[in-house]
Protein backbone atom coordinates (compact mmCIF):
# COMPACT_ATOMS: atom_id res chain seq x y z
CA UNK A 1 0.00 0.00 0.00
CA UNK A 2 1.01 3.04 -1.00
CA UNK A 3 0.27 6.86 -0.62
CA UNK A 4 0.46 9.91 -2.30
CA UNK A 5 4.10 10.19 -0.83
CA UNK A 6 5.33 6.94 -1.47
CA UNK A 7 5.85 5.88 2.26
CA UNK A 8 2.51 4.70 3.15
CA UNK A 9 -1.09 6.22 4.04
CA UNK A 10 -0.56 9.86 5.72
CA UNK A 11 -3.16 8.60 8.83
CA UNK A 12 -4.82 10.86 11.82
CA UNK A 13 -6.33 9.49 14.59
CA UNK A 14 -8.62 11.72 16.88
CA UNK A 15 -9.26 11.31 20.62
CA UNK A 16 -8.07 10.46 24.06
CA UNK A 17 -7.11 7.68 26.40
CA UNK A 18 -7.30 4.13 26.34
CA UNK A 19 -9.56 4.24 23.32
CA UNK A 20 -6.74 6.35 20.61
CA UNK A 21 -3.98 4.58 22.33
CA UNK A 22 -5.32 1.60 21.22
CA UNK A 23 -5.58 2.77 17.87
CA UNK A 24 -2.13 4.10 17.67
CA UNK A 25 -1.15 0.94 18.38
CA UNK A 26 -2.42 -0.99 16.03
CA UNK A 27 -1.88 2.27 13.09
CA UNK A 28 1.47 2.24 13.44
CA UNK A 29 1.86 -1.26 12.58
CA UNK A 30 0.17 0.21 9.59
CA UNK A 31 1.52 2.68 8.20
CA UNK A 32 4.96 5.06 9.48
CA UNK A 33 3.23 8.18 8.71
CA UNK A 34 1.02 8.77 11.51
CA UNK A 35 -0.30 11.32 13.52
CA UNK A 36 -2.30 11.75 16.72
CA UNK A 37 -4.48 14.87 17.74
CA UNK A 38 -5.25 14.70 21.27
CA UNK A 39 -8.31 16.44 23.29
CA UNK A 40 -7.41 18.47 26.05
CA UNK A 41 -9.92 18.35 28.65
CA UNK A 42 -8.98 16.31 30.96
CA UNK A 43 -9.12 17.48 34.40
CA UNK A 44 -8.54 14.23 36.96
CA UNK A 45 -5.79 13.06 38.46
CA UNK A 46 -2.17 13.65 37.76
CA UNK A 47 -2.90 15.29 34.73
CA UNK A 48 -5.88 17.72 36.46
CA UNK A 49 -3.21 18.82 38.97
CA UNK A 50 -0.86 20.06 36.49
CA UNK A 51 -3.38 21.73 34.66
CA UNK A 52 -4.28 23.17 38.06
CA UNK A 53 -1.15 24.27 39.15
CA UNK A 54 0.20 25.56 35.89
CA UNK A 55 -2.16 26.64 33.50
CA UNK A 56 -1.40 24.21 31.08
CA UNK A 57 -3.19 21.42 29.20
CA UNK A 58 -3.67 18.88 30.57
CA UNK A 59 -0.99 16.23 29.87
CA UNK A 60 -1.60 12.60 30.70
CA UNK A 61 -3.60 11.62 27.45
CA UNK A 62 -0.90 13.15 25.25
CA UNK A 63 1.37 10.69 27.13
CA UNK A 64 -0.63 7.68 26.52
CA UNK A 65 -0.15 8.68 22.67
CA UNK A 66 3.43 9.05 22.57
CA UNK A 67 3.98 6.22 24.70
CA UNK A 68 1.75 4.25 22.31
CA UNK A 69 3.96 5.20 19.46
CA UNK A 70 6.94 3.66 20.88
CA UNK A 71 8.61 0.76 19.17
CA UNK A 72 8.49 -2.12 20.46
CA UNK A 73 12.19 -3.10 20.55
CA UNK A 74 14.07 -2.80 23.88
CA UNK A 75 14.67 1.31 23.83
CA UNK A 76 10.69 2.25 22.73
CA UNK A 77 9.74 -0.07 25.50
CA UNK A 78 11.58 1.03 28.13
CA UNK A 79 10.64 4.47 27.19
CA UNK A 80 7.12 3.51 27.28
CA UNK A 81 7.11 2.11 30.63
CA UNK A 82 9.23 5.02 31.93
CA UNK A 83 6.94 7.47 30.74
CA UNK A 84 3.85 5.78 32.34
CA UNK A 85 5.62 5.70 35.08
CA UNK A 86 3.56 7.00 38.54
CA UNK A 87 5.24 7.68 41.42
CA UNK A 88 4.05 6.20 45.02
CA UNK A 89 5.46 8.44 48.14
CA UNK A 90 3.52 10.45 50.63
CA UNK A 91 4.16 13.33 49.23
CA UNK A 92 3.43 15.70 46.59
CA UNK A 93 4.67 13.48 43.78
CA UNK A 94 2.22 11.09 44.40
CA UNK A 95 0.44 9.45 41.81
CA UNK A 96 2.12 11.56 39.18
CA UNK A 97 3.16 10.17 35.82
CA UNK A 98 6.66 10.93 34.90
CA UNK A 99 5.80 11.60 31.39
CA UNK A 100 3.40 14.16 32.47
CA UNK A 101 6.18 16.02 33.81
CA UNK A 102 8.47 16.11 31.62
CA UNK A 103 6.14 17.05 28.57
CA UNK A 104 5.29 19.87 31.32
CA UNK A 105 8.98 21.04 31.70
CA UNK A 106 9.54 20.65 27.90
CA UNK A 107 7.02 23.05 27.61
CA UNK A 108 8.30 25.46 30.28
CA UNK A 109 11.91 25.03 28.51
CA UNK A 110 10.32 25.52 24.74
CA UNK A 111 7.46 28.19 25.63
CA UNK A 112 5.36 25.96 23.24
CA UNK A 113 3.65 22.80 23.87
CA UNK A 114 3.97 21.51 20.34
CA UNK A 115 7.39 21.41 20.43
CA UNK A 116 7.63 19.35 23.89
CA UNK A 117 5.71 17.18 22.24
CA UNK A 118 7.98 16.90 18.95
CA UNK A 119 11.14 16.80 21.37
CA UNK A 120 9.58 14.06 23.77
CA UNK A 121 8.66 12.36 20.78
CA UNK A 122 12.17 12.59 19.35
CA UNK A 123 13.38 11.44 22.60
CA UNK A 124 11.59 8.42 22.55
CA UNK A 125 12.13 7.82 18.51
CA UNK A 126 8.18 7.92 18.35
CA UNK A 127 6.63 6.17 15.35
CA UNK A 128 4.73 9.31 14.49
CA UNK A 129 3.32 12.59 16.14
CA UNK A 130 0.66 13.80 18.71
CA UNK A 131 -0.54 16.98 18.61
CA UNK A 132 -2.98 19.12 20.89
CA UNK A 133 -6.32 19.63 19.60
CA UNK A 134 -5.77 23.35 20.98
CA UNK A 135 -2.83 24.75 22.83
CA UNK A 136 -5.19 25.86 25.39
CA UNK A 137 -6.60 23.73 27.95
CA UNK A 138 -10.57 23.50 27.83
CA UNK A 139 -13.12 22.52 30.30
CA UNK A 140 -16.55 19.54 29.04
CA UNK A 141 -19.81 20.56 30.41
CA UNK A 142 -22.84 18.56 29.49
CA UNK A 143 -26.22 19.33 29.55
CA UNK A 144 -28.13 16.20 30.87
CA UNK A 145 -31.33 15.11 32.25
CA UNK A 146 -32.22 12.75 34.89
CA UNK A 147 -34.84 10.10 35.54
CA UNK A 148 -37.52 12.68 36.44
CA UNK A 149 -36.52 14.74 33.41
CA UNK A 150 -34.56 17.20 35.34
CA UNK A 151 -32.13 19.10 33.60
CA UNK A 152 -28.91 19.26 34.86
CA UNK A 153 -25.18 20.90 33.67
CA UNK A 154 -21.79 18.59 34.64
CA UNK A 155 -18.86 20.25 34.17
CA UNK A 156 -15.55 17.96 33.85
CA UNK A 157 -14.49 15.79 31.70
CA UNK A 158 -14.17 13.09 34.78
CA UNK A 159 -17.48 13.75 35.73
CA UNK A 160 -19.27 13.84 32.72
CA UNK A 161 -17.31 10.62 31.36
CA UNK A 162 -18.91 8.63 34.74
CA UNK A 163 -22.35 10.48 34.85
CA UNK A 164 -25.25 7.79 35.14
CA UNK A 165 -27.49 10.69 33.71
CA UNK A 166 -28.96 11.35 29.88
CA UNK A 167 -26.72 13.17 28.35
CA UNK A 168 -28.41 15.19 25.60
CA UNK A 169 -25.51 17.71 24.17
CA UNK A 170 -22.00 18.98 25.25
CA UNK A 171 -20.09 22.19 24.87
CA UNK A 172 -16.54 23.24 25.43
CA UNK A 173 -14.96 25.93 27.84
CA UNK A 174 -14.19 28.48 27.01
CA UNK A 175 -16.03 28.59 23.81
CA UNK A 176 -14.62 30.06 20.53
CA UNK A 177 -11.09 28.51 21.14
CA UNK A 178 -8.30 28.43 18.63
CA UNK A 179 -8.09 24.57 17.60
CA UNK A 180 -3.83 23.98 17.02
CA UNK A 181 -2.87 25.17 13.25
CA UNK A 182 -0.83 21.56 12.64
CA UNK A 183 -3.47 19.60 13.94
CA UNK A 184 -5.77 21.09 11.55
CA UNK A 185 -3.08 20.88 8.73
CA UNK A 186 -2.77 16.99 9.08
CA UNK A 187 -6.32 16.70 8.97
CA UNK A 188 -6.37 18.74 5.69
CA UNK A 189 -3.84 16.74 4.34
CA UNK A 190 -4.79 13.31 5.49
CA UNK A 191 -5.51 10.70 3.52
CA UNK A 192 -7.21 8.57 6.11
CA UNK A 193 -9.09 10.33 9.58
CA UNK A 194 -10.19 7.94 12.34
CA UNK A 195 -12.05 8.79 14.96
CA UNK A 196 -12.92 6.40 17.81
CA UNK A 197 -12.96 4.10 19.96
CA UNK A 198 -12.94 6.15 23.15
CA UNK A 199 -15.11 7.72 26.08
CA UNK A 200 -17.76 9.18 23.13
CA UNK A 201 -18.68 12.42 25.08
CA UNK A 202 -15.62 13.20 26.36
CA UNK A 203 -12.47 11.58 23.84
CA UNK A 204 -14.41 11.94 20.25
CA UNK A 205 -17.43 14.36 19.94
CA UNK A 206 -14.73 16.87 21.43
CA UNK A 207 -13.07 17.37 18.39
CA UNK A 208 -16.01 18.46 16.27
CA UNK A 209 -16.68 21.09 19.27
CA UNK A 210 -13.57 23.17 18.22
CA UNK A 211 -14.97 25.08 14.79
CA UNK A 212 -12.00 25.35 12.61
CA UNK A 213 -11.39 21.37 13.84
CA UNK A 214 -14.57 20.39 13.13
CA UNK A 215 -14.42 22.28 9.80
CA UNK A 216 -11.03 20.62 8.37
CA UNK A 217 -12.84 17.08 9.72
CA UNK A 218 -16.30 18.08 7.69
CA UNK A 219 -14.12 19.51 4.62
CA UNK A 220 -11.35 17.07 4.22
CA UNK A 221 -11.13 15.27 1.28
CA UNK A 222 -9.35 12.28 3.54
CA UNK A 223 -11.26 9.18 3.82
CA UNK A 224 -13.27 8.77 7.18
CA UNK A 225 -12.95 5.65 9.23
CA UNK A 226 -15.02 5.26 12.63
CA UNK A 227 -13.93 2.49 15.45
CA UNK A 228 -16.97 1.53 17.55
CA UNK A 229 -16.93 0.94 20.96
CA UNK A 230 -17.27 -2.46 22.25
CA UNK A 231 -19.73 -2.39 24.57
CA UNK A 232 -21.53 1.02 25.73
CA UNK A 233 -19.69 2.57 28.90
CA UNK A 234 -21.15 2.35 32.90
CA UNK A 235 -20.98 5.84 32.77
CA UNK A 236 -21.63 8.52 29.82
CA UNK A 237 -22.80 6.06 27.34
CA UNK A 238 -24.84 3.64 29.43
CA UNK A 239 -27.18 2.12 26.80
CA UNK A 240 -25.98 3.10 23.98
CA UNK A 241 -26.73 0.35 20.73
CA UNK A 242 -23.93 0.53 17.92
CA UNK A 243 -26.16 2.73 15.79
CA UNK A 244 -26.34 5.25 18.55
CA UNK A 245 -23.34 6.70 18.11
CA UNK A 246 -23.61 7.37 14.58
CA UNK A 247 -27.34 8.47 15.03
CA UNK A 248 -25.92 11.17 17.41
CA UNK A 249 -23.30 11.89 15.37
CA UNK A 250 -25.25 12.48 12.13
CA UNK A 251 -28.15 14.37 13.68
CA UNK A 252 -25.34 17.08 15.37
CA UNK A 253 -23.18 17.02 12.54
CA UNK A 254 -25.58 16.39 9.25
CA UNK A 255 -22.50 17.63 7.38
CA UNK A 256 -19.93 15.25 8.43
CA UNK A 257 -19.75 11.74 6.09
CA UNK A 258 -17.93 8.51 6.74
CA UNK A 259 -16.72 5.91 4.68
CA UNK A 260 -16.17 3.07 6.87
CA UNK A 261 -17.30 1.73 10.25
CA UNK A 262 -15.68 -0.91 11.93
CA UNK A 263 -17.35 -2.80 14.55
CA UNK A 264 -17.17 -6.13 16.44
CA UNK A 265 -19.64 -9.05 15.36
CA UNK A 266 -19.26 -10.15 18.74
CA UNK A 267 -20.56 -7.26 20.24
CA UNK A 268 -22.64 -6.31 17.22
CA UNK A 269 -26.08 -8.49 17.86
CA UNK A 270 -28.49 -6.67 15.54
CA UNK A 271 -27.00 -5.33 12.52
CA UNK A 272 -29.97 -3.79 10.84
CA UNK A 273 -30.14 -0.50 12.74
CA UNK A 274 -26.46 -0.08 12.18
CA UNK A 275 -26.08 -0.64 8.29
CA UNK A 276 -28.87 1.47 7.83
CA UNK A 277 -27.44 4.47 9.99
CA UNK A 278 -24.40 4.33 8.39
CA UNK A 279 -25.35 4.04 4.75
CA UNK A 280 -26.96 7.32 5.61
CA UNK A 281 -23.54 9.18 6.14
CA UNK A 282 -22.04 7.50 3.22
CA UNK A 283 -20.26 4.76 4.99
CA UNK A 284 -20.09 0.60 5.06
CA UNK A 285 -19.89 -1.26 8.14
CA UNK A 286 -17.24 -3.31 8.07
CA UNK A 287 -16.82 -6.29 10.73
CA UNK A 288 -13.61 -7.93 12.29
CA UNK A 289 -12.78 -9.31 15.47
CA UNK A 290 -11.23 -6.73 17.25
CA UNK A 291 -11.63 -7.13 21.27
CA UNK A 292 -8.96 -7.99 23.34
CA UNK A 293 -9.83 -11.83 24.66
CA UNK A 294 -8.56 -10.48 28.22
CA UNK A 295 -10.57 -7.91 28.29
CA UNK A 296 -13.58 -8.52 25.47
CA UNK A 297 -16.39 -6.23 27.48
CA UNK A 298 -14.50 -2.59 26.26
CA UNK A 299 -10.97 -2.74 25.36
CA UNK A 300 -9.53 -3.18 21.66
CA UNK A 301 -6.72 -5.87 20.82
CA UNK A 302 -3.91 -3.36 18.62
CA UNK A 303 -2.81 -6.82 16.95
CA UNK A 304 -6.65 -7.71 15.39
CA UNK A 305 -7.28 -3.94 15.45
CA UNK A 306 -4.09 -3.44 12.63
CA UNK A 307 -5.81 -6.42 10.91
CA UNK A 308 -8.61 -4.68 10.88
CA UNK A 309 -7.30 -1.53 9.69
CA UNK A 310 -4.87 -3.56 7.21
CA UNK A 311 -8.26 -5.15 5.64
CA UNK A 312 -10.20 -1.58 5.24
CA UNK A 313 -7.24 0.01 3.80
CA UNK A 314 -6.58 -2.45 1.19
CA UNK A 315 -10.47 -3.17 0.14
CA UNK A 316 -10.48 0.00 -2.09
CA UNK A 317 -13.26 1.18 0.12
CA UNK A 318 -10.36 3.68 0.87
CA UNK A 319 -7.77 3.28 -1.36
CA UNK A 320 -8.06 6.30 -3.43
CA UNK A 321 -4.69 7.46 -3.08
CA UNK A 322 -3.55 4.01 -4.06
Amino acid sequence: MSSRNGVGPRVVALGGGHGLAASLRALRAVTPNLTAVVGVSDNGGSSGRIREQFNVVPPGDLRMALAALCGDDQWGSTWARVLQHRFSSTGDLDGHALGNLLITALWEETGDVVSALDWVSRLLDSRGRVLPLATDPLEVQARAVDEHGVEHVITGQAQVATSDLDIKEITLVPAGVAACPQAVTAVQNADVVILGPGSWFTSVMPHFHVQEMASALIGTEAKRVLVLNLDPAQGETRGFGPETFLQGLAHDHPDFRLDVVIADPSHTHDRGPLEAVAATMGATVHYAPVANALEPQNQHDPVLLASAFEQVFSSGIIGAWQ
